[in-house]
């Protein structure tokens, strides 16, 4: 995987589970809060949603240590990925469906792509 480990890799899909659970967490907190009392963002899912954010921001940095940005960049897309499969659990009006499914597909072809032409160099990549 030229300069960038595995482990970076991991490190980076962690990041992208740890920060769209934090999303996830954020849309839960505020879900019903009107914003008219000063301490309606101090409930427990809007600050877990922090703590799981700041976790996947502390991952970020510890994969960009090892690893090349443009391969783990594109990793972050994987985002959507987790949300579209985490979302229906916690809010079941949002369900997946066929067209979500295939774009799901997509992005995780897609990153596999940049990822693997990442590690490819001069005609190796063509």
């Amino acid at each position: 995987m030229s300069s960038t480990t595995r482990t970076a890799v991991g490190l980076m899909v962690l990041c992208t589970l740890f920060t769209s659970v934090g999303q996830l967490l954020w849309k839960k907190g505020v879900v019903g809060i009107d914003f008219s009392a000063p301490l309606t963002l101090f409930n427990f899912f809007f600050v877990l949603g922090f703590v799981s954010y700041g976790l996947g921001g502390i991952l970020m940095v510890l994969a960009f240590q090892r690893g090349e940005l443009s391969i783990l960049y594109p990793i972050i897309a994987t985002s959507y990925v987790w949300v579209s499969l985490l979302s229906h659990w916690i809010f079941p009006d949002d369900q997946m469906n066929g067209l979500k499914f295939i774009g799901v597909l997509i992005i995780l072809a897609s990153v596999s792509l940049l990822g693997w032409g990442g590690t490819r160099t001069g005609s190796e990549a063509v």
